[in-house]
């Protein structure tokens, strides 16, 4: 897997703090002093993560998140927000685009590379197991992918750690903790709250009625089931 880490940071005194450090962490770094030229260039040389800025002054870090989770070949690589924007709303914004993690402003340089291995660890964890088939769902942890019926269904990283987890356990309820110990692990920026927004990032993917889910289920007051619905109900 690549190490190279592209850093979108107009502030040129934060860009190379994150750089230095990230480079001591073992880390190869590329850094855009905003959003114009990033796609292009991870399109050609793709990053093992992206560290965004929210605020560039030439694009919005939140459009530039959202390019790299429509790319298909990006569409799986991790992204970190490192913003000063700290409120619960603007976290939530972030993980409805597909984030990874999200680093406020001001921030620890070594917190911040300890969340880029933590991110990265996740992804690197050997797969386990063999594909699951569930209902029109095929789940093929050996190349990440996700497809129904013949058609791919673009995910990040985590989203897919997140539906394989449940879908290989169907059944069983799980609560938001017991989520975010399996999936996040250390990467606890998250919250319970964070768990619903992914959830439902998932549902709009692969559920034919998000609001009337047939496989992820919610049980009130208890958390969430993967449920393998008939024939029927999927025809």
């Amino acid at each position: 897997m690549s190490r190279t880490v592209y850093v979108v940071e107009d502030d040129l005194d934060i860009a190379s703090l994150v750089k230095f450090n990230l480079e001591a962490g073992g880390f190869s770094v590329r850094v855009f002093a905003g959003g114009s030229g990033v796609l292009a260039a991870a399109e050609k040389t793709p990053p093992a993560l992206f560290v965004l800025d929210i605020m560039l002054p030439d694009a919005d870090g939140l459009d530039l998140c959202r390019a790299i989770r429509r790319s298909p070949r990006l569409s799986a690589t991790p992204i970190i927000f490192l913003t000063a924007k700290a409120e619960e709303a603007d976290r939530v914004v972030g993980l409805e685009l597909g984030a990874d993690d999200y680093v406020t402003k001001p921030f620890s340089p070594r917190e911040l590379v300890a969340r880029v291995k933590a991110v990265l660890r996740r992804l690197e964890q050997p797969q386990a197991g063999t594909p699951i088939q569930a209902g029109e769902i095929l789940i093929d942890p050996g190349a990440v992918k996700v497809t129904i019926g013949q058609q791919e269904i673009g995910m990040s990283a985590t989203e897919f750690r997140l539906l394989e987890f449940l879908a290989r356990h169907p059944g069983r309820v799980y609560s938001r903790e017991q989520l975010l110990d399996a999936v996040w692990r250390e990467t606890r920026f998250v919250t319970p709250r964070s768990v619903d927004v992914y959830i439902r990032r998932l549902r709009e993917k692969i559920e034919a009625d998000p609001e009337n889910p047939s496989y992820l289920v919610t049980v009130r007051g208890s958390g969430y089931r993967f449920d393998v619905p008939s024939a029927e109900a999927v025809s």
